[in-house]
């Protein structure tokens, strides 16, 4: 029997519908030259780096298809909530960009709650704090802890751009106490010039926040630098075992630590106490279909515009993958074409996906799944059934350990 579940033309036109956030690529450029960058010469997956600015007429026909789309349909919620997120580059580099499309978007009559995020270095926070404020921005200020832990975060003459930062940031804790504690978040790049440790109690102490700390992508690295790759990479799971204050920064990290989000996910699916609606209720999980691996279907959380109006599903894959395409002459976007080029890569996955143990928690992306452009790609999270009681038992293992884990992982998560 062939459990496989299918994609549509009619799912992607769901999801587009109940759209959670839209990210543009508001430029190509950044001040700063971070070694580790996904942009950058360790990498491959990515369009050439030309500085190139986003245009607002570029995007325009976006926004006007999905507020049409938006409002002349019902979502899922009563009230659902979209972000309009903007990402570089360094986006505080196409300012001008930023406040059209803000403007653009106040003014029109759309039947949700729209908000607004940015990621960015902070290098030009001091410029343009008080509009991101006014505006209710979410920010998320990249920083990979102390001075040294952050030395890999430099200018394009090599220079430290952490002095600068800490400044920045530390001007709008100052001015806008409110707003740093409701819209201010850290992420950090772990590599082996800092430690999970050192990163949490860092940003813990100067900041009050515990930081989104993320291993550098595995993925789409160049052949002639794998060998500075591993120079650099460091497992967080490692990292965070070696941390003297392990207990402590395991709870303040809580579903971020890598074991309890094994946890999390094993619990929800094979406890057969989560139930995603009613019908679930009446479902023999065994007989349930399932798409292959654990690949968002596209739009289902986030949409992924480039500087050159590509668009994709996510800003973290290789932009090969484009989903369709924005410009000022209009928008390419057909729903039934990307629900078959979706489901021709599933097709490829289905039958090691069958096999697979771990099918029902799956993580893997097949984006990130180096050969999933041949015939017969190999995932790398494929497990037979001694993987798959060996990771059971180690989810188990750690429940056993940390028992008042279970009641906050079925009380305080919401699954999506």
């Amino acid at each position: 029997m062939d459990n496989t579940k299918r994609v549509t033309g009619d799912t992607i036109l769901y999801n587009l519908l109940n759209l959670k956030q839209v990210t543009f690529e508001v430029t190509d450029e950044c001040n700063l030259k971070c070694k580790y960058c996904g942009f950058g010469e360790m990498y491959t997956g990515y369009d050439i780096r030309e500085a190139k600015y986003l245009s607002f007429n570029n995007v325009k026909p976006l926004i006007d298809y999905l507020c049409e789309l938006w409002n002349t349909n019902l979502s899922d919620s009563s009230l659902p909530i979209t972000f309009f997120s903007f990402y570089g580059g360094e986006p505080l580099l196409n300012m001008d960009f930023i406040k059209k499309t803000v403007d653009y978007i106040e003014k029109l009559n759309i039947r949700r709650k729209i908000l607004f995020s940015m990621t960015t270095n902070a290098m030009l926070l001091d410029r343009y704090m008080d509009y991101l404020v006014e505006k209710g921005f979410h920010l998320l200020i990249s920083l990979d802890g102390d001075r040294y832990g952050d030395s890999y975060r430099v200018d394009k003459c090599g220079h430290s751009s952490f002095e600068r930062v800490i400044r920045n940031v530390k001007r709008l804790q100052t001015n806008f106490p409110k707003f740093f504690a409701d819209n201010v978040n850290f992420n950090s790049v772990l590599h082996n010039r800092n430690s999970v440790q050192s990163i949490h109690n860092f940003i813990s102490v100067e900041f009050g926040k515990t930081p989104r700390i993320a291993e550098l992508n595995s993925a789409g690295v160049r052949p002639e630098m794998l060998e500075e790759f591993n120079l650099a990479y460091k497992n967080k799971l490692e990292s965070l075992y070696e941390s003297e204050n392990y207990e402590a920064i395991t709870e303040s990290l809580f579903t971020s630590d890598p074991n309890t989000h094994d946890l999390l996910i094993y619990l929800h699916q094979y406890s057969g106490n989560v139930f995603g609606d009613f019908c679930d209720l009446f479902m023999n999980p065994l007989n349930e279909c399932r798409t292959p691996t654990g690949t968002c279907t596209p739009f289902s959380k986030k949409m992924f515009v480039t500087v050159n109006g590509k668009i994709l599903q996510c800003e973290r894959i290789d932009h090969s993958f484009s989903l369709g395409l924005v410009s000022r002459d209009g928008l390419q976007l057909n729903p039934d074409r990307i629900a078959s080029t979706h489901n021709a890569y599933l097709d490829k996955m289905q039958n090691q996906c069958s096999a697979c143990h771990r099918k029902r928690s799956c993580s893997q992306c097949l984006f990130y799944i180096d050969s999933i452009r041949e015939e017969k790609p190999k995932c790398h999270g494929f497990m037979n059934e001694e993987d798959f009681n060996n990771y059971s038992i180690r989810c188990m293992t750690y429940l056993y350990d940390h028992p008042e884990l279970y009641k906050r992982l079925m009380t305080d998560v919401i699954f999506e």
